[in-house]
């Protein structure tokens, strides 16, 4: 440190961080190589939606910090979302054990320590995990995030995003992959290339080669990711009946064998946030806290469109009352258009083992505001559980630069047991919404003249969902093979009850043409078939939906779309 007496930068740092508001505590300063519990380090709770980073070399305590964060913020009402990447953060849903050891710690640091649990949502991608299943549709995931999923280039996203465009002009739901691939084959067949000529700039050549992109996601088992009941975004806002925030906590444990995959579903989650949450303005306290671990991988070979999406999200989400935290191991793995929005730092120490290491660190040093101590000797020299802080006061200020001594969590830090897992989950009033797949009507069936598949595989612990309606089977047979009939204008495709000879296989069904905003068409024919089997009050009502969703998709910075809302 520069060559001030101790006291007059112990007074620096009350200062900085004596604040009126409320506040997450970080811990004690430590200056001249001595804890002060008097220079206490906080930052403030309405600061939180100005975003942050969380760095630092492996195991130097990154996790354990933004472990202490979400349950000061769960206690203060906000809800909060991360990653669990090592498997440890579902134990914020076990008390902590007191230890001497502990108690030295908490009371070096001024800490009031308690034993506590907190209110835990436990989540998985598409069921891989213990967790409520997180699934997507094809349509509101979007074609740029799809893109980045499948490593294509610029040319290859252009044509993937005017696929995208062909499905909802003529009302193709892309659920899951096979609706997607439904599409693409039916461009690329004889009945499709009117339509792939209309669409201009996509080749068929290129269509082949997003046609075997999916076919390899499809064999690395990401299709069950994609899906119904997509997950509400709005689900991460809950608070428990205590008040206190909901933590969901987003199980990984094939993050090694799908990195892209989990960054991708993440980005989607922020951005389906983005795109449905309404301006808030300044609030007293963000509505979600998110905690994006492992962010390098969302930047790794990115597109510019993709790096240009992340910025504008990061950049204009603040106003919808949303904090983003990345954690990474150095700021150079964020890009300087996103560094530059992160107000709040929490650095833990970095290492200097080689020029690469040096030169990171003499960067990362560049970034923090002058201070008195000399950071590339405080960065290589700090303890596990220790890092040099720096966020923003309430008047938009940055605050002194703090080496602290950061608080003890008062949950384990480290897994709950299974036991408590899977009981929280099947407590969980999330389990009966998005516990069981379901294939509803979508761009496969309607190219391929079949009929959807009401259910898939229930989730673990949960029964398949049942037919409902007392009718006998032939009798419902009957009339879906008579309403196909009239709404495709061919032989239904459906097996009769009764022995028949030989039909001609199916054709695929066409492609209807109509304008989006028009009644005809495709709705207008299942509203005049539905109405003629139903009666008139429900042919007024399918006229409507099919308006409703003729309309075309308002998409986001992302090309995503929440259609399920709209």
């Amino acid at each position: 440190m520069a060559n001030k007496p101790t006291a007059e930068k112990i007074a620096t740092i009350q200062q900085g961080y004596t604040l009126e508001g409320a506040t997450i505590e970080l811990g004690a300063a430590i200056v001249d190589g001595e804890i002060h519990k008097e220079a206490q380090v906080r930052l403030p709770l309405a600061m939180m939606n100005r975003h942050g980073l969380v760095a630092g070399a492996t195991g130097t305590g990154k996790t354990v910090t933004l472990h202490m964060i979400a349950e000061q913020l769960s206690t203060a009402g906000v809800p909060v979302f991360l990653a669990d990447i090592k498997g440890d953060l579902s134990g914020l849903a076990t008390p902590a054990t007191g230890s001497e050891k502990l108690t030295a710690r908490t009371s070096a640091l001024g800490q009031d320590w308690q034993a506590k649990n907190f209110p835990v949502e436990f989540l998985s991608l598409g069921g891989d995990g213990h967790g409520i299943p997180v699934r997507a549709t094809i349509t509101s995931f979007g074609p740029i995030l799809l893109s980045r999923i499948m490593d294509l280039n610029d040319t290859q996203e252009s044509s993937l995003q005017l696929i995208f465009h062909f499905a909802d002009k003529n009302n193709l739901e892309l659920i899951d992959l096979k609706d997607l691939r439904a599409v693409i084959q039916f461009l690329t067949s004889d009945e499709g290339k009117a339509e792939l000529a209309n669409l201009g700039g996509l080749s068929k050549a290129t269509a082949g080669v997003i046609l075997r992109e999916l076919v390899t996601l499809e064999a690395q088992g990401m299709e069950k990711f994609f899906g119904e009941p997509e997950f509400d975004t709005a689900e991460l806002l809950r608070t428990a009946p205590d008040g206190r925030g909901v933590i969901s906590c987003l199980e990984l444990p094939t993050l090694q064998t799908k990195p892209l995959l989990f960054s991708t579903f993440l980005m989607w989650l922020l951005a389906d946030l983005f795109e449905d949450l309404p301006e808030a303005g300044d609030l007293d306290k963000p509505k979600l806290v998110f905690f994006l671990d492992e962010a390098h991988l969302l930047f790794n070979g990115a597109s510019k469109a993709f790096l240009d999406a992340i910025t504008t999200t990061v950049r204009l989400i603040r106003s919808k009352g949303v904090g983003i935290f990345f954690v990474t191991q150095t700021p150079k793995d964020v890009p300087a258009d996103v560094l530059g929005q992160l107000a709040n730092r929490v650095q833990h120490a970095l290492r200097a083992f080689t020029p690469e290491d040096a030169k990171a660190l003499k960067a990362t040093v560049s970034t923090f505001p002058v201070s008195d101590y000399d950071l590339e000797e405080t960065l290589t020299s700090a303890g596990i559980g220790e890092a040099v802080i720096t966020v923003m006061n309430e008047k938009g200020a940055p605050t002194p630069v703090a080496l602290t001594r950061l608080r003890a969590p008062e949950s384990v830090m480290g897994p709950s047991t299974d036991e408590l897992v899977l009981s929280t989950v099947a407590a969980s009033s999330l389990l009966v919404k998005y516990g069981t797949a379901v294939d509803n009507l979508s761009a496969y069936e309607k190219l391929n003249g079949q009929a959807a598949v009401p259910t898939g595989d229930a989730a673990p612990g949960l029964p398949p969902v049942p037919a409902s309606g007392g009718s006998s089977q032939a009798d419902i047979d009957a009339e879906a093979r008579r309403i196909e009939e009239e709404i495709l204008g061919r032989p239904s495709s459906r097996p009769s009850s009764a022995p028949e000879s030989s039909p001609a296989p199916p054709a695929p069904a066409p492609v209807p043409q109509q304008a989006p905003s028009q009644q005809d068409g495709m709705f207008g024919d299942i509203a005049g078939a539905l109405g003629g089997a139903l009666g008139g009050g429900l042919k007024s009502m399918v006229r409507s939906m099919g308006t409703q969703l003729g309309r075309d998709l308002l998409r986001g910075v992302f090309g995503t779309s929440s259609r399920r809302r709209r």
